[in-house]
């Protein structure tokens, strides 16, 4: 009998647990929106004149919410494909013939380091 009772009261349980939550929204109220249009809520205040011109009419960057405007993707052409490519490859022998070079300068070196000098024995 008792969980009968509770099922039967869930949904207006949830539908208060709701209505409180909505009451937490900064731009969209309706709990405020509904005691303002009663005449129980005192309106919202506008913004103070200083803080409107203080505003830009226009930002330069993307405000929090706000989705990114969609920016045109282009595929590479073959073409551009190919001399990517030969530009990696390019890089790469670069790179190789370098660390080639550093390792000739290295095997040249002492294949067993000199130890340091102890300190305080003459």
């Amino acid at each position: 009998m008792r969980l009968n009772s509770t099922l039967r009261r869930a949904p207006r349980l949830w539908a208060l647990a709701a209505l409180g939550l909505a009451g937490c929204a900064a731009d969209t109220n309706p709990v405020r929106d509904v005691f303002v249009a009663t005449g129980v809520g005192a309106k919202p205040k506008p913004a103070p004149d200083f803080v409107v011109q203080s505003r830009p009419e226009s930002v330069d960057y993307i405000p929090v919410g706000a989705s990114a405007p969609a920016r045109p993707i282009r595929g590479k052409t073959a073409a551009e494909a190919k001399a990517t490519e030969a530009e990696l490859d390019a890089a790469r022998a670069a790179v190789e013939a370098r660390a080639a070079a550093a390792r000739q300068i290295g095997a040249g070196a002492a294949a067993t380091p000199t130890p340091a000098p102890l300190r305080g024995t003459n």
